[in-house]
C-alpha cells in the first residue's frame, strides 16, 4: 500500500518561496499511469488542485498558479517537490500530496478524486 508524507516549513514569510517535499513509500513515482499531485485547503475553503507530475516526469499546473509553481522529482529518493514563489498570507493552507490515476478537469477537487493522500502539512504565511 502506497504511503505519502509531506514535509516542509510550517511558517514562511511573505514574498518568500515555499518548498514542500512529498516522500512516497510502498510504490514508485515512476510507475506508469499515476499522477502525483499537490493540493491545498485554505482555512474555511475547499480543496484546490495546484499541479502534478506524471510518471514520465512531465508536469501539469493549475492555470491560476502556473506562474508561481514549480514541481519536480527525485526518483532516487522517490520524492516529488513543490515550490510556490512570492507567497502571500492568502497562501496559508494545509498542503497535501496525493496520487491519482487521472488529472483533474477542474481545480476544485474532492478527496475521492485521488486514491492515496498524505496526512497534510500546515503552512502559514506571516511576517
Amino acid at each position: 500500500q502506497v504511503q505519502l508524507q509531506e514535509s516542509g516549513p510550517g511558517l514562511v514569510k511573505p514574498s518568500q518561496t515555499l518548498s514542500l517535499t512529498c516522500t512516497v513509500s510502498g510504490g514508485s513515482i515512476r510507475t506508469n499511469f499515476y499522477y502525483w499531485s499537490w493540493i491545498r485547503q485554505p482555512p474555511g475553503k475547499g480543496l484546490e488542485w495546484m499541479g502534478a507530475i506524471g510518471s514520465s516526469g512531465r508536469t501539469y499546473h493549475s492555470p491560476s498558479l502556473k506562474s508561481r509553481t514549480s514541481i519536480s522529482r527525485d526518483t532516487s529518493k522517490n520524492q516529488f517537490t513543490l515550490q510556490l514563489s512570492s507567497v502571500t498570507p492568502e497562501d496559508t493552507a494545509v498542503y497535501y500530496c496525493a496520487r491519482g490515476v487521472r488529472l483533474p478537469t477542474v481545480v476544485a477537487v474532492a478527496r475521492a478524486d485521488f486514491g492515496s493522500w498524505g496526512q497534510g502539512t500546515q503552512v502559514t504565511v506571516s511576517s
